[in-house]
């Protein structure tokens, strides 16, 4: 395939781009600096130019509590799914978890009520919206907690505070933690047959960010007793944008359609806490 991958300096985009190439894709990777997404010429230049087979767009205003006083990702999700369209190209569409505003007492599937809570969920729902409003041939592609090798994460924050003799990290927040490099395979596989609608792609495992920081710092060697509970009213300073209380997303679009499910978060995570203390 002949794929553009936006947002190739993101620890998503990287790993994308990588697995694209090592499976013998013809792969146009640009990051920020090289495309700006928000900027409408630009984007049918680099998309009407390669002629691509398919577009990933992992790129993204990530930074959730910056965001509170921005919306370019749906403006740049627009320029995106028009240009493809155009083309005739496939789209898949990176989105999050923080479309939803956390209340439900069950996983969240694919067709239940968005509400988010922030104005980066606002935003990135903008952009599901902008996606099926094109017209394109896309899939969108939720996730949730992702982390990974390149890029900043969880993992290489507790691993970088591991040796303080206390953490406080909030329990009253759950989700499914995604690594990069399990997502970049779903997301291919999702590309290579054409597979339309929203998806929920995770790891398999729901936890909360104390329980996953506890799990970090025991598979890193270090004594996961030192992680003290707190609720996120605790946290100081406290978050500008609100977080969703339940974010688990079930992963039932995949699941019903006979699609393999990423492995449970343990394995990938255990692979990562080595390597990146190997780094």
């Amino acid at each position: 395939m002949k794929v553009l991958v936006t947002g190739a300096g993101g620890q998503l985009g990287h790993d994308v781009t990588e697995l694209c190439e090592r499976s013998g894709d013809e792969v146009l990777a640009v990051t920020h600096s090289q495309l700006d997404v928000t900027d409408r010429l630009e984007v049918w230049a680099a998309i009407s130019q390669f002629r691509p087979d398919v577009v990933v767009h992992a790129a993204a205003w990530t930074a959730v509590d910056a965001c509170e006083s921005d919306q370019v990702n749906a403006l740049a999700s627009r320029w995106i799914a028009q240009s493809t369209a155009m083309v005739g190209a496939y789209l898949c569409y990176v989105s999050t978890d923080y479309v939803f505003d956390g209340t439900k007492d069950t996983p969240y599937v694919e067709w239940d009520q968005t509400n988010p809570l922030s104005v980066y969920g606002v935003s990135k729902l903008g952009g599901e919206k902008e996606v099926l409003a094109s017209r394109a041939s896309a899939s969108i592609v939720r996730t949730s907690w992702v982390c990974g090798e390149h890029g900043n994460n969880m993992d290489k924050t507790v691993l970088r505070l591991a040796d303080r003799p206390e953490l406080a990290f909030v329990d009253d927040q759950r989700g499914h933690p995604t690594f990069t490099a399990d997502l970049a395979v779903a997301i291919r596989r999702l590309a290579e047959g054409r597979l339309l609608g929203t998806f929920h792609v995770t790891n398999q495992g729901a936890v909360s960010w104390y329980q996953f920081v506890r799990d970090i710092l025991e598979l890193a060697g270090h004594d996961p007793d030192k992680v003290k509970p707190i609720s996120s009213s605790e946290l100081q300073p406290p978050r500008p944008a609100p977080r969703p209380a339940n974010s688990v997303l079930d992963n039932a679009a995949l699941r019903l359609a006979g699609l393999p499910l990423l492995p449970h978060y343990r394995e990938p995570l255990e692979q990562l806490v080595k390597r990146l203390q190997a780094a």
